[in-house]
C-alpha cells in the first residue's frame, strides 16, 4: 500500500525520510518533548534515522502508521503523529504524538490528530475496519489531556503503576475513542 499523505488547512502529514533526521533529533532532544516518555533526550542524530526507519519499517509489515507533521507555508517538520501500534484482529490502534515545544500552544496537533482520526475511521484508512483508537499519557500531563478530550477521547480509567521509565513507576490514564463517538 501507498503511504497515505494527508493534508489540512495549515499543515501537510507526510512519510518521514532520511531528509528529517535534523529536525526529527530538535525535537527529540528537547527535554520539554520526552519530558513524560519512556525515553530518554536524544544524543545524536544516528538516534532520530533510526526511528525514522522503525516507523516506515512498521508501515511496510502493516504494524503502525507515522507522519511526519509539516507546516504548509515552509514544508517544515514540526513533529509526528500516527498509531505506533495497530491490532487488526482488535480493530484498534494506539496514537501517539510528539511536536517541537517551540510550537506548542497553535493548535497544531489537535489539527494533525483531527486529521489522522478521519482518515483512520475512513474507508481509505491504511487499517481496514478500525473501530477503537486509545492513548495512555501520564497523570500529570494536562496538556496532553485537553487535546485528547478536545478531539472526542473519553477518559477511561487509571492504570496505577503502569509505566516505569527514568527510574520511578507512573500512573497512566487511559482514553480511548471508538468510531461511533463521532
Amino acid at each position: 500500500m501507498e503511504f497515505p499523505t494527508l493534508d489540512t488547512s495549515r499543515l501537510r502529514l507526510t512519510q518521514l525520510s532520511a531528509e528529517d533526521v535534523s529536525s526529527l533529533f530538535t525535537v527529540f532532544s528537547d527535554e520539554n518533548v520526552v519530558k513524560y516518555y519512556d525515553t530518554d533526550v536524544y544524543q545524536s542524530e544516528e538516534q532520530a534515522a533510526k526511528l525514522i526507519e522503525f516507523f516506515n519499517g512498521r508501515f511496510a509489515e502493516n504494524a503502525g502508521i507515522r507522519w511526519g507533521i509539516r507546516l504548509k507555508e515552509s514544508d517544515a517538520l514540526i513533529g509526528i503523529c500516527g498509531f505506533h501500534s495497530v491490532n487488526t484482529s482488535m480493530k484498534s490502534a494506539g496514537i501517539g504524538y510528539e511536536i517541537a515545544s517551540k510550537y506548542w500552544g497553535n493548535g497544531y496537533v489537535t489539527e494533525a490528530l483531527a486529521k489522522v482520526i478521519e482518515c483512520a475511521f475512513s474507508e481509505a484508512s491504511p487499517f481496514d475496519g478500525l473501530y477503537r483508537i486509545q492513548v495512555d499519557t501520564m497523570d500529570s500531563n494536562l496538556a496532553s489531556e485537553a487535546v485528547l478530550k478536545k478531539l472526542g477521547f473519553k477518559e477511561g480509567g487509571i492504570r496505577r503503576g503502569a509505566g516505569h521509565w527514568k527510574g520511578g513507576f507512573h500512573d497512566l490514564k487511559c482514553f480511548g475513542l471508538l468510531k461511533s463517538d463521532l
